[in-house]
């Protein structure tokens, strides 16, 4: 069963923050530049959650990545167009 895209999306940052932060502390509406997420992670946290919950970065334009600042906006925008099983 896939992840749900809150808690990969949780999952996949953890991992690309510069600090030791676990998936739960995170703050939805953290400004992801502020937690320190360079572009180059960024990319990389997009392309890993993309992955975990089965969306394709093809949904998306360069403008709607840049638009996503926050946790929660990623969420919101995968969860448009993820699959509902």
């Amino acid at each position: 069963m896939p992840d749900t895209i809150e808690t990969a999306a949780r999952s996949a940052l953890a991992q690309v923050l510069p600090q030791d932060l676990p998936p739960e502390a995170i703050d939805p509406d953290a400004d992801l530049e502020h937690l320190g997420l360079t572009s180059l992670n960024k990319v990389l946290f997009l392309t890993s959650v993309c992955d975990r919950v089965q969306v394709g970065l093809h949904h998306f334009t360069e403008h709607d990545l840049a638009a996503m600042r926050t946790l929660g906006q990623v969420v919101t925008a995968l969860s448009r167009h993820a699959e509902v099983h």
